[in-house]
């Protein structure tokens, strides 16, 4: 049993710092836990929703469907301001993760998906950031892309649709090209799934 099992905390005020596109708030709170006196903190809390990505792997070519967007926090940070990303977006209120990444795929790419796979759920700064985002995976063919994609004229988005192969993507992580953190953990999650499926096979002499 860890130290942390019976830790307790107590909100004490939760009050708005700033609300625009994300909502800023000043948490203060106790902290009661076993073999330390009670201390009190206040952390800065940015509120955003669930969010949803998705890796769409060709694999008759074995290529991914990426989508390269304007990100102003990597162009404050030094960095090229358009990054290679998977598609993904906010889960809206009603929605299920995987209609919203259904539907952020057809948005940005084109793609139909009839079904997607969950990778993981995770929190993607969770020492500042509420946002949660669940990670899929689905297999797509040529014949699933039904529109242009690019993303919503009036959400002006400007996404180029990008088809690169999976190794290269793989490449990319490594070189630094692709930095996006969500790109990065679902395409090392479908390498991990490739190398344990290409285990299960079984060997030629085996056969």
């Amino acid at each position: 049993m860890s130290i942390f099992d019976k830790a307790r905390i107590a909100i004490l005020e939760d009050k708005t710092l700033f609300k625009g596109w994300s909502h800023l708030r000043g948490i203060t709170f106790d902290l009661f836990r076993e073999g330390r006196a009670p201390h009190r903190l206040s952390w800065e809390v940015f509120d955003r929703r669930e969010a949803a990505a998705i890796l769409l792997h060709n694999v008759e070519r074995d290529t991914v469907t990426l989508v390269r967007q304007l990100r102003i926090p990597a162009y404050l940070m030094g960095d090229h301001p358009y990054l290679l990303e998977t598609p993904a977006g906010f889960i809206d209120e009603g929605e299920t993760a995987m209609q919203a990444v259904i539907r952020e795929a057809m948005e940005e790419t084109g793609y139909k998906i009839a079904k997607a796979t969950p990778a993981f759920a995770a929190y993607m700064s969770p020492g500042s950031v509420t946002e949660k985002l669940h990670g899929f995976y689905a297999k797509i063919t040529d014949a699933d892309r039904v529109e242009a994609g690019g993303g919503l004229e009036e959400e002006k988005e400007d996404l180029e649709v990008v088809e690169i192969a999976f190794s290269e993507a793989l490449e990319m992580v490594e070189t630094g090209k692709i930095v996006d953190a969500k790109t990065i953990m679902l395409l090392q999650w479908a390498a991990l799934r490739r190398a344990r499926d290409d285990t299960r096979q079984p060997s030629v002499e085996a056969m």
